[in-house]
C-alpha cells in the first residue's frame, strides 16, 4: 500500500540529531526531520528480497505450511496492497495482496484464491503473530470490509517515530534513511498497478515483498537502537 513520508523545503543543511536524522528548532524544542527523498537517494541501496525468496501459497497444502511458519516465527513484517480507485465514488474492494515477511523470505497472499484468503485470515486474526507495518491505518478498514474480522496484534511503526519526535506518518523510505542509512526504492507506478490481476508481475512482487521486509528490518533496527521505546 502506498505511503507517503512527510517532506520539508530547506533553503540550507539541517544539524544532525541523535538517532541519524535531520533536526529543526521550534521554540525551545528540537525535533527531529526525516531526510528528504533527494537525501536518501544519494544513499547505498537496501539489500532487497529477491524473487527465490518471495512465495505465493495458493494449495490449501502450502497455506498451511506458510501460516505454520509465520506464526512459529512471531513476528513478521506486514503490509497490504490493493487495485487502485480513480474515479470519484468508486469503492476499493481491497486488500487484493497481503504481505508477510520473515528474516528471509515473504509470503504473498492474493485473496481470489480460497486458500490464501482462509489462510491469510487466520494470521490477521492471530495474536500469535505481531504484525509490524507502517500506516496501518487504512489496512484496519480494508481489512474489516473485505474479510470481516479486525487485524490485532500490530505495531504500526509510525507510532514509534512519533515518540522519536518525528511528526506526521514517516514511512518506510525515510525511515530506512534515518535508521539504516540505506535508499529504499518506491516506485509510484508499481504503487498504482493493478494488484487484483490473476498474475502479478516481477516488478509487483518485488515491490509488495519488499515494502514488508523492510518495515521488519527497521523494527529489528529499532531493537538495536531504542530498545527502551518497543517496551513502553
Amino acid at each position: 500500500m502506498s505511503r507517503h513520508s512527510p517532506r520539508s523545503s530547506r533553503r540550507s543543511p539541517r544539524p544532525s540529531s541523535p538517532d541519524g536524522g535531520s533536526s529543526s528548532k521550534s521554540g525551545n524544542e528540537t525535533r527531529p526531520v526525516a531526510p528528504t527523498k533527494a537525501e536518501t537517494a544519494l544513499l547505498p541501496a537496501f539489500p532487497e528480497l529477491t524473487g527465490d525468496k518471495i512465495h505465493i501459497p495458493q494449495s490449501k497444502a502450502d497455506c498451511d505450511a506458510a501460516v505454520e511458519e509465520i506464526v512459529a516465527a512471531g513476528v513478521t513484517g506486514f503490509d497490504t496492497e490493493a487495485k487502485p480507485t480513480f474515479r470519484v465514488g468508486e469503492k476499493c474492494g481491497g486488500p487484493h495482496v497481503v504481505q508477510f515477511a520473515l528474516t528471509d523470505k515473504a509470503f504473498l497472499f492474493q485473496l481470489h484464491h480460497q486458500n490464501s484468503e482462509q489462510a491469510c485470515a487466520e494470521l490477521i486474526a492471530s495474536k500469535e503473530v505481531l504484525k509490524v507495518g507502517f500506516g496501518l491505518k487504512n489496512d484496519h478498514g480494508q481489512i474489516r470490509n473485505r474479510l470481516g474480522i479486525q487485524l490485532t496484534h500490530v505495531l504500526d511503526l509510525d507510532q514509534i517515530f512519533r515518540k522519536l519526535g518525528y511528526r506526521g506518518q514517516i514511512g518506510v523510505r525515510a525511515a530506512m534513511g534515518v535508521l539504516l542509512n540505506l535508499k529504499f526504492r518506491k516506485s509510484k507506478s508499481i504503487t498504482t498497478s493493478n494488484w487484483a490481476a490473476r498474475e502479478l508481475s516481477r516488478s509487483q512482487l518485488l515491490y509488495a515483498a519488499n515494502d514488508a521486509y523492510a518495515a521488519l528490518k527497521i523494527l529489528e533496527a529499532l531493537e538495536r537502537i531504542h530498545p527502551q521505546l518497543l517496551t513502553d
